[in-house]
C-alpha cells in the first residue's frame, strides 16, 4: 500500500473527496495551515489543554488574546485533526496535537517555532530565486546568510537550537534502536550542537568518553544538559568552526548526525576534508546520521526537507550516488548498503 499524500492526510474520514482543482487550491493554499499551527504553537493552546477540555474564552485569557479570533483559529485546526470541539466552544487535545506540548519529550513545538517563524516562513517568497540561481532564497530575501542571522538575534539562536535539540531526541532513539554502534571508546561528534546525542551514546556504552564539537555560541549552552545527563566527567566540549578549525584527533569514532545536508557540496567536502585530517591513518569510522533520498516516485518526506535545505540554508538532501560521489572526493567509503527513504547511519571508513 503506497503512503498517503498530504492532501489524503488533511481529508477527514468519510469527508467528501476533494475534486481536483479543490486538491489543487488547498495545496497552492499551504501558508494558512503554517500560519495557523504556528500562532497556535506560539500561544501555547496544547499546552493549556493538557490537563483536558476548557473553553476558548479561558484559553483566551490565559493567553492574552482576544476569544473570537482564536475560536476562528481553533476551529479552521479542527479540520486537519489538530484539537477536537467536544461541544460548543469548548475544545480538547487530539494525538496530532499532543506534539505541540513543549512538556512532552518527543514534541515539536521548537520545531514549529522555527519553521513558522517570520524570517524562515518569508525566505519561502525567495524560492525562485533558489531555482533559477542555485542560491539560498533566504539570503537573497534577508540580505545574509540563515547563520549570520541566528548569530544576530539570540532568541532565533535559542529557538533553532531548541529545535535541534528536539530533532536529536527524536532521531537519537531512532538510531539508538536500529543501529550497531559497535564498541566505541572515544567518539567524537562533529556538530553535535549542546550534545544531547553524544550523551545518549554516552549512556549506551558507559566506557566511552567524548568530544562535543560545535560553534562556541552553542558549546556554552551544553555543559548543564551534560551534567543533567550526567556524562558531564566524561565529555571535552571544544568551541570552534568545522570550515577552519582542525578537529580533535584521538578518537575511534567520528559522528556528523544532520550536518551535511544543511550544505552544499563544496562546502560539505570542506567539512568531511577536516574529519579526514583528524582521522589520519588510525582506522577510526566515520558515521554520518542523515537520509538517503528514494528514487523516483517513491514516497520519501526526505523529498519535502530538501526544499527547506534548498531555500534556507544552500543544502541538500543527497541520494546514494550524490553521497558516493561526496564521499570519494573526500578520502571516504561506504562500508555497507544504507537503506533509503528514512533516517539512516552511512558508516564510512578512509578509502
Amino acid at each position: 500500500m503506497s503512503e498517503p499524500t498530504p492532501v489524503e492526510l488533511l481529508t477527514p474520514a468519510g469527508g467528501v473527496p476533494l475534486a481536483p482543482r479543490e486538491k489543487l487550491m488547498l495545496l497552492a493554499n499551504g501558508q494558512r495551515f503554517t500560519a495557523v499551527i504556528h500562532t497556535l504553537a506560539e500561544l501555547d493552546v496544547a499546552g493549556q489543554l493538557a490537563g483536558g477540555p476548557r473553553h476558548v474564552r479561558d484559553i483566551a485569557e490565559t493567553a492574552g488574546c482576544q476569544a473570537t479570533p482564536l475560536y476562528r483559529l481553533l476551529r479552521f485546526a479542527v479540520l486537519i485533526g489538530l484539537f477536537q470541539e467536544t461541544e460548543p466552544e469548548v475544545f480538547a487535545l487530539t494525538e496530532l496535537a499532543e506534539g505541540l506540548r513543549g512538556d512532552l519529550p518527543d514534541n515539536v513545538r521548537d520545531a514549529v517555532l522555527l519553521d513558522g517563524s517570520e524570517r524562515f516562513n518569508r525566505a519561502f517568497t525567495g524560492i525562485g530565486h533558489s531555482v533559477r540561481t542555485g542560491k539560498p532564497g533566504f539570503d537573497h530575501v534577508h540580505g545574509m546568510s540563515f547563520w549570520e542571522y541566528l548569530e544576530q538575534d539570540t532568541q532565533a539562536l535559542h529557538t533553532f537550537d531548541a529545535a535541534m535539540t528536539g530533532i536529536s531526541r527524536r532521531l537519537g532513539r531512532h538510531y539508538l534502536e536500529r543501529h550497531d554502534f559497535g564498541r566505541p571508546s572515544r567518539i567524537a561528534d562533529v556538530g553535535g550542537g549542546r550534545g544531547y546525542f553524544l550523551a545518549s551514546l554516552l549512556k549506551r556504552y558507559p566506557e566511552a568518553t567524548g568530544v562535543l564539537f560545535d560553534r562556541p555560541s552553542v558549546v556554552t549552552e551544553a555543559h548543564a544538559l551534560l551534567r543533567e545527563r550526567a556524562v558531564a566527567d566524561r565529555v571535552d566540549v571544544v568551541g570552534g568552526d568545522f570550515f577552519t578549525d582542525d578537529l580533535p584527533t584521538g578518537c575511534d569514532t567520528y559522528v556528523l548526525k544532520t550536518v551535511l545536508h544543511d550544505w552544499p557540496d563544496d562546502a560539505a567536502e570542506t567539512v568531511l576534508r577536516r574529519v579526514r585530517a583528524a582521522v589520519g591513518d588510525s582506522g577510526a569510522r566515520l558515521l554520518i546520521l542523515e537520509q538517503v533520498v528514494a528514487p523516483m516516485n517513491t514516497w520519501d518526506p526526505a523529498k519535502f526537507l530538501d526544499i527547506d535545505m534548498m531555500v534556507i540554508m544552500g543544502g541538500r538532501e543527497r541520494n546514494l550516488q550524490e553521497w558516493r560521489r561526496l564521499l570519494a572526493a573526500t578520502g571516504f567509503r561506504l562500508t555497507g548498503e544504507p537503506a533509503t527513504g528514512e533516517w539512516t547511519v552511512l558508516e564510512c571508513v578512509a578509502a
